[in-house]
């Protein structure tokens, strides 16, 4: 099903971006995992709109509800279904697009593929559907964190900027030291700068997410088809705005030699296997090898732009078009949590599966 992901953690989410809801069920995640609404509430207010000066100033608080599921703050092993109530919708900011295609949006694919179109807001094509993924990552999150694996995401770049190529670098505990969430704090300032001309401008701008995964055992992945990077792949490219992902050396080793490229194994003090590179991003024949995973997203610009442009009506008639309302003139710092809790429900899911191959 198009609006299910998972084999055993599994979610289903649900809800357009100006229905009465968006919301998520969440089954397969253990019983006795300890949780509170006050934090899933605190990854939501990560993601949620209005949250900074260079964020759209849309003011939807995307107060969570538990519905079932959890029960004096653990885990029942029962289906666990949340959802929040769209409360600051201006529906009117789209009536204008009722009968238009805008460029680079769903607007033209959607009404191709089913006939019609939920305008407002882009309905289940909005970025607004994610919200139902970042809840449910908190709890695939904790259920990693009892296993001693973390998962840290931040914006490594926006338009030309870039923070530090390598993550050992930069200090990731302080991704949330700055409303850009760069840990690199003289990179940040100028993304923010960047966002801030930008936005001044009437356009928009795209960026990096780069993501990094600690304490990953060896071991988790389903080969052949169900490589443990060919899963992250397909769960960052289904986030909205997602336009590229590398893992790894990615797209520079293919000007590296073999003799350069290869992670040399060894076996530390302790007697366990390293590598003395992770070119292979922690990840070789679709298993994990036990070193850090790591991997960057692309997300392209922010497709509503407040500038008119041409484009096409139902009729195939050409017409002006200006972006109305209050949008993002950066995706980036909302998507680091809609990243982390991708890798993390991927990430779950794999534990959960690798109990089915061993009896150890």
């Amino acid at each position: 099903m198009s609006n299910t992901y998972g084999s055993i953690f599994r979610i289903t989410t649900f809800g357009e971006s100006h229905g009465t809801a968006v919301g998520v069920i969440v089954d397969g995640c253990p019983a006795g995992l300890p949780i509170t609404v006050e934090e899933i509430q605190a990854a939501l207010d990560r993601r949620r709109p209005g949250q900074s000066k260079i964020t759209t100033p849309r003011d939807e608080k995307d107060q969570v509800q538990i519905l079932s599921g959890i029960f004096n703050g653990h885990t029942q092993g029962t289906p666990i279904a949340m959802a929040v109530f769209n409360k600051d919708q201006a529906s009117h900011d789209y009536s204008h697009i009722e009968k238009a295609f805008r460029p680079s949006h769903a607007d033209y694919t959607y009404t191709a593929k089913y006939g019609s179109r939920d305008h407002r807001g882009g309905g289940r094509s909005s970025a607004r559907e994610t919200l139902a993924r970042v809840a449910a990552g908190v709890l695939a999150q904790k259920f990693l964190a009892q296993k001693g694996i973390q998962v840290t995401s931040y914006v490594s770049q926006v338009g030309n900027i870039n923070a530090p190529a390598d993550y050992s670098q930069i200090d990731l505990s302080q991704v949330d030291s700055n409303i850009v969430r760069c840990p690199h704090p003289e990179t940040a300032d100028e993304m923010i700068k960047l966002i801030e001309e930008t936005r001044d401008k009437l356009d928009t701008i795209g960026g990096v997410v780069s993501c990094v995964v600690k304490g990953v055992p060896a071991g988790l992945g389903e080969p052949v088809f169900d490589k443990l990077h060919a899963e992250l792949g397909k769960a960052m490219l289904s986030i909205n705005a997602v336009k590229g992902f590398e893992y790894g050396s990615g797209f520079e080793g293919v000007s590296m030699y073999g003799s350069e490229h290869n992670d040399v194994f060894y076996t530390d003090e302790e007697g366990n296997v390293k590598t003395r590179t992770n070119h292979s991003g922690g990840i070789q024949g679709g298993i994990s090898n036990g070193q850090d995973i790591y991997f960057k997203v692309a997300f392209k610009p922010v497709a509503t732009i407040l500038q008119t442009q041409t484009t096409i009506d139902k009729e195939g008639q050409e017409i002006q078009l200006q972006g109305k309302g209050r949008h993002d003139p950066c995706v980036l710092p909302r998507a680091v949590p809609i990243v982390d809790a991708m890798a993390a429900l991927v990430l779950a899911d794999f534990v959960l599966r690798q109990r089915t191959n061993r009896i150890d």
